[in-house]
């Protein structure tokens, strides 16, 4: 059985992505689940309102190839997610327009106008024992989790575990970093969103082609990686592409817990693979790496602060690219964040290393900073 497939998908090209999709979708047996008049609601990624060349979202090329194909079997399509700011129509549907969203429905999607919420009780979850939900997913007979390959200040790397945050709606996400400030909670939080839709989610998607680098998950670089994953497991599928980009489980927290839990082993090699994986692997490819390899616990409060002061990753603002909109203070959900002559200024006290002011900021000018220490540890590595 082939835990993850990989295929080579030069372009956006409609030709590329059509014959990427077939293939990467052939080993892991394409989309026989479906059946006619099947509902299936397509989870992007549409974290911002960016045109696709960005690299922040989901390309429309590829989630028009893939809609063509279940609307081929029958099926009635609707994509949706729920971004970061308003979760109602006049928001979310300026985020359709500039991410290319709107092509799909030209290849018989529907985007999703249900704006309501759902409240779920998970009383097997780690952290997460209650939720509020998008609705729409309870409308749907299956789901398709269709993420972006991208660096993440919080995370470490945006996948396709991270991209099921996007079931919470966009006003009630702050509450969540809030609720689990610590990487490893808000992890367990990721996953338990993961396995409370997992009898729903039949397919997990990686567009891959370009990803993101650097001040990911919204204002890093493109970075051209020309492929396509698929997989049912969303864990195995981030392990594979964790080691794309050069990290190890120990960079990004939701694979440290995946594999604590047994869900995963301890590397992308151990995995069943469909393709050769080696030769997407990108040496230089520039992370985040905001979590240690060294870990302190049970070495005593004063151990535990040194590493916090010492090796922990923290928002900065660069006051050359500020435009002073504060955006960064509206979002942050432990109000860490006050603007000063029209300059954002961190109270460090209070920040939960949530890089939320990172990840929507305009303009970038948010960055992740790595004390020098930790710069060399991994160096080092």
């Amino acid at each position: 059985m082939t835990d993850v497939s990989i295929v080579p998908c030069s372009s956006y090209e409609a030709q590329d992505v059509k014959k990427a999709l077939q293939e990467v979708l052939s080993p892991i047996g394409g989309l026989d689940w479906v059946t006619p008049g099947m509902k299936i609601a397509i989870k992007a990624n549409l974290v911002s309102m960016m045109k696709p060349e960005a690299a922040a979202t989901t390309h429309p090329a590829l989630l028009c190839a893939l809609v063509e194909e279940l609307k081929n079997k029958g099926a009635l399509v609707v994509i949706g997610d729920s971004p970061g700011g308003l979760y109602n129509s006049v928001f979310v549907n300026r985020i359709y327009s500039a991410t290319g969203m709107k092509d799909t429905e030209r290849y018989g999607a529907v985007l999703n106008q249900n704006f309501s919420n759902s409240e779920a009780a998970f009383p097997d979850a780690m952290v997460t024992k209650s939720f509020t939900y998008t609705a729409y997913l309870d409308e749907a007979d299956a789901i398709i989790n269709f993420c972006k390959l991208k660096t993440h200040g919080m995370m470490g790397m945006s996948a396709s575990v991270k991209n099921m945050f996007g079931v919470v709606p966009g006003t009630f996400k702050p509450e969540y970093h809030f609720r689990f400030p610590d990487h490893k909670d808000f992890a367990k939080m990721l996953i338990d969103l993961n396995t409370y839709f997992a009898p729903k989610v039949k397919l997990c998607l990686v567009d891959a082609v370009v990803g993101m680098e650097g001040n990911g998950p919204t204002q890093g670089k493109p970075r051209k990686i020309g492929a396509v994953l698929a997989s049912a497991n969303p864990h195995a599928l981030d392990l594979a592409c964790a080691s794309i980009i050069g990290l190890d489980p120990a960079d990004v927290p939701t694979l440290q817990v995946a594999h604590e839990m047994g869900i995963i082993p301890e590397s992308a090699e151990k995995l069943t693979l469909y393709g050769d994986l080696a030769s997407f692997v990108i040496s230089d490819f520039q992370n985040i790496h905001v979590r240690r390899s060294l870990q302190f616990e049970g070495h005593g409060r004063f151990a535990a602060m040194f590493v916090k002061s010492a090796l922990q990753a923290s928002p900065i603002p660069k006051k050359k690219e500020c435009i002073g909109c504060k955006k960064c203070a509206e979002i942050c959900p432990a109000k860490a964040i006050e603007m000063k002559n029209g300059f954002p200024v961190i109270d460090k006290k209070k920040c939960i290393t949530c890089f939320c002011c990172q990840e929507f900021c305009p303009k970038g000018a948010m960055k992740v900073h790595r004390p020098l220490i930790a710069r060399i540890l991994n160096h080092r590595k």
